[in-house]
């Protein structure tokens, strides 16, 4: 597997470009909780056409392949976002997509893959995190695209931080929440290239915080999990190849807890009637929670794809089921 690079602003633009005819600009949105030291801003990626942020990597990622190495068709390993936009993708460009999922994937995004003509296979979590890290890869013949390290992938994500700095030139800091950290990866490289003083941090669930545990060690490591319904963040351990690049890039790791999150949730549809899933509400949770994230604070809201019986749960007042 080659190593991805940190994306420049050529590589950036270059994917904007690519997917501008198929992706609307998404807003970036007031979110007025009267705050005297702070104001906070939301990147709504949930008005992706899919719900979620993934479309854009996805999109770069097929439409910058020469067609012939498509002609068997798309393969990609998900939990959930990144396999529902490579289904949308290759329905674009009119190949055959498979998804390989772990049972336990949030049945919205499985549905969503379904519905675009995808096929799920479903894997064991351990196959899963080697086919994530390339210790192994599936014999199929479908083009397996990597969702953390191929290097499209990262330069499509940029797009989300070069939107927000023409939104908001004075912004201070940016927070995403941190899964694989193809995104945070891709944001920060466009946030750190046009706006050098701004921070930008990971957001994890305190749950399975592995970026937080390797940035306190200096290397990565690996780290007891606890069950938590909230999906697409958090693990026993870091994608090895992002790493480098990451640590360089971010500014800090903040961990927020499975309460915070559903209370941050709970807050945007209050306040916006914004649908969150639990990883797109964990950067308003960090917003709210630490005093030192001053000035203007954009919080990337990362999908709204969660399950119906999930967000009623939260709706209610709870904490769903992992």
């Amino acid at each position: 597997m080659i190593a991805p690079h940190r994306p420049t602003l050529e590589e950036i633009t270059e994917a904007r470009r690519r997917i501008a005819p198929h992706l609307a600009r998404t807003p970036l949105a007031k979110l007025d909780l009267g705050l005297r030291d702070r104001q906070i801003f939301l990147k709504l990626e949930t008005l992706s056409p899919i719900g979620a942020f993934k479309l854009r990597p996805a999109l770069n990622a097929v439409l910058s392949r020469d067609p012939a190495t498509l002609r068997h068709g798309i393969a990609v390993t998900s939990s959930g976002n990144m396999a529902y936009g490579m289904a949308w993708a290759a329905r674009l460009v009119g190949v055959p997509m498979v998804a390989y999922m772990y049972r336990g994937a949030p049945q919205t995004k499985i549905d969503g893959v379904r519905a675009l003509g995808g096929e799920v296979r479903f894997i064991s979590a351990e196959t899963w995190w080697d086919y994530i890290v390339g210790a192994d890869r599936p014999d199929a013949p479908e083009l397996l695209i990597n969702p953390v390290t191929d290097q499209t992938v990262l330069d499509g994500n940029g797009s989300i931080g070069m939107e927000i700095v023409e939104d908001l030139p004075e912004v201070d800091a940016v927070l995403t929440p941190y899964g694989g950290g193809s995104m945070t990866t891709g944001v920060a490289s466009a946030i750190k290239a046009v706006c050098g003083r701004a921070r930008v941090f990971a957001i994890e669930d305190d749950s399975a915080a592995p970026l937080t545990a390797a940035l306190s060690a200096g290397k990565i490591v690996t780290i007891e999990t606890r069950p938590s319904f909230i999906k697409s963040i958090g693990g026993p351990s870091l994608v090895p190849q992002i790493w480098p690049i990451a640590k360089d890039l971010i500014d800090g790791a903040i961990a927020v807890s499975p309460r915070e999150v559903t209370e941050a949730m709970r807050l945007l549809f209050r306040k916006a009637k914004i649908v969150a899933e639990g990883a797109g509400a964990a950067a308003v949770a960090a917003a709210i929670a630490r005093p030192d994230l001053t000035g203007n604070v954009v919080c990337v809201v990362s999908g709204g794809n969660i399950d119906a019986e999930a967000y009623s749960a939260v709706l209610a007042g709870g904490i769903p089921a992992a």
